[in-house]
């Protein structure tokens, strides 16, 4: 290298480690604003809520909760009493006990994948 190239070098060098610390000292802070009163602001701002069409509010949750209980309930009762009158009466009922069974086994999942995914941690 030559030395023209060699002092070049040095002083971009030199120069390129001097110059974050020559703009840190010349960014001061403004006089006015400090450390506290920025958290103040922070604060007291409003949480962003995504929009109404987006979420659902914790009545409606249950209020959906309810229904699809409420829905399980009467096909647990349909299975159960359409399953007592194939085994004890035999009647013809079979198939509509499996298929009862099979919605009652749906709802029920669907019940416990929803109150999972709304309510828990509870």
């Amino acid at each position: 290298m030559t030395s023209g190239l060699r002092a070049l070098l040095a002083s971009s060098v030199l120069l390129l480690a001097h110059w974050p610390v020559v703009c840190v000292a010349d960014a001061s802070p403004p006089a006015t604003s400090n450390s506290a009163q920025i958290l103040e602001q922070f604060n007291r701002q409003q949480p962003q809520r995504p929009p109404r069409a987006t979420t659902i509010a914790e009545h409606e949750r249950q209020v959906i909760m309810f229904t699809i209980g409420s829905v399980l309930l009467v096909l647990l009762l349909s299975t159960a009493s359409v399953g007592i009158a194939v085994a004890a009466f035999g009647k013809p009922l079979f198939l509509v006990h499996m298929i009862l069974a099979g919605l009652t086994v749906t709802v029920a999942l669907v019940h416990v994948i929803v109150g999972v995914v709304w309510f828990f941690p509870f």
